[in-house]
C-alpha cells in the first residue's frame, strides 16, 4: 500500500477504544500543575480578597459583615481620589515614556554594528536591578544638597532644584526612575519585533528612494503596531502596580504627591490602624480599573489593526 493511503488511515483501534479516546487525560496531565498554582496563588486570593472587602476589621482580628460599606466609604475618601489621580498621572507618563523611548532605542540597537552585544546588556541592566536598590540609589543621586544630578547642574550654573522635595518635581522624578528602570525591557520586546520585519521591505525602498525616516514611518511602525501593542499593555499594567522603588525614593511624598494607589493599599493593610476591609476593597477596584484599562488599549489596538 502506498505512503499516502497509510497516512490517510484512521487510528486502529486498541483494547478498550481507540488511541485518541485513551490518551484524552494526557493535556491535562501537563496543564493540570500550572493550573492548580495559578488557583492557588492567583484565583483563590482574589476570591478571598473580595469576600474580606465585605467585612470590617478596624482592630485586625474580628470580622464583622459590612456589605458594600467599605466600598461606600472608600469612594468618599478624599485621599483615596487624590491617590488615583496621582496614579493616573503617574501611569500616562510612565506608558508614553516606555512606548517612545523603548521604540528610539530599539532603532538605535537594531541599526548598531559595532558592540551591539554590549550595549543591550548595558540597557537591559536595571531591568535585573532590585527595585529596593533603585530606589536608594535615586534616592541618592536625587538629593538636593549633596546629590550627583544637583552636583552636575549646580556646576552648570543650573541651581540645585528639590526633585524629592517639590511635589511636581516629585512626580516627574519617579516617572524619569521608573523609565530608567524599565525601558531597557521594552525595548527587547520592541527590537525583536524589528527584528521579524522581513529586511528586503527596507531595501526595496532603499533602491526606491526613500530616506531612513520615510522607511521608518512607512515600513517599520506599522509593522511594528502589534509589538507596540503589547508593549502598551505590559506598561500600562506595570504603571498601576508601580510601589517598591517609589516607596524607598520618596515614601508618597512630598504632602503625599507621589503616594500611588497600590501605596494606598499597602498602608491600609498593614499600617496602624489596620483596615483589613478597606484595603480589600481598594484592591478590588484596583482589579476594575486595571482591567477595564486593559480591555479599552486591547480594543482600540484592535480597531487600528494591531492586533
Amino acid at each position: 500500500m502506498s505512503a499516502p493511503a497509510e497516512a490517510s488511515r484512521p487510528p486502529r483501534p486498541v483494547r478498550g477504544g481507540s488511541v485518541t479516546r485513551r490518551r484524552w487525560w494526557v493535556p491535562i496531565l501537563f496543564v493540570a500543575p500550572n493550573m492548580i498554582v495559578f488557583g492557588l496563588f492567583t484565583i483563590w486570593p482574589a476570591i478571598n480578597g473580595f469576600n474580606i472587602s465585605l467585612f470590617d476589621s478596624s482592630n485586625g482580628r474580628t470580622f464583622t459583615p459590612v456589605g458594600s460599606q467599605n466600598y461606600q466609604e472608600i469612594l468618599s475618601d478624599p485621599e483615596f481620589r487624590s491617590v488615583v489621580l496621582h496614579t493616573l498621572i503617574f501611569v500616562v507618563g510612565f506608558v508614553i515614556g516606555c512606548v517612545l523611548f523603548g521604540t528610539v532605542l530599539a532603532l538605535l540597537l537594531n541599526a548598531q554594528r559595532r558592540g551591539r552585544g554590549l550595549l543591550r546588556a548595558a540597557y537591559f541592566l536595571p531591568v535585573v536591578i532590585s527595585p529596593v536598590v533603585v530606589g536608594l540609589i535615586w534616592s541618592w543621586a536625587l538629593t538636593r544638597q549633596n546629590g550627583l544630578v544637583n552636583a552636575v547642574l549646580s556646576s552648570w550654573g543650573l541651581g540645585k532644584p528639590g526633585w524629592l522635595s517639590e511635589p511636581g518635581l516629585a512626580m516627574i522624578s519617579v516617572v524619569g526612575v521608573g523609565l530608567w528602570t524599565h525601558v531597557g525591557f521594552y525595548a527587547m520586546i520592541l527590537l525583536a519585533g524589528l527584528q521579524s520585519i522581513p529586511a528586503n521591505l527596507n531595501e526595496a525602498a532603499t533602491i526606491d528612494g526613500a530616506s531612513a525616516w520615510q522607511q521608518i514611518r512607512r515600513i517599520t511602525l506599522p509593522l511594528l503596531r502589534p509589538t507596540m501593542l503589547v508593549v502598551l499593555v505590559l506598561a500600562t499594567i506595570s504603571g498601576f502596580q508601580a510601589f517598591d522603588y517609589i516607596y524607598t525614593l520618596t515614601g508618597g511624598g512630598p504632602v503625599g504627591a507621589t503616594t500611588l494607589i497600590v501605596q494606598y493599599i499597602y498602608e491600609k493593610a498593614f499600617q496602624s490602624p489596620i483596615q483589613y476591609g478597606l484595603a480589600a476593597a481598594g484592591g478590588v477596584l484596583f482589579f476594575v480599573v486595571v482591567f477595564a484599562v486593559t480591555l479599552i488599549n486591547y480594543f482600540l489596538g484592535r480597531r487600528k489593526g494591531a492586533v
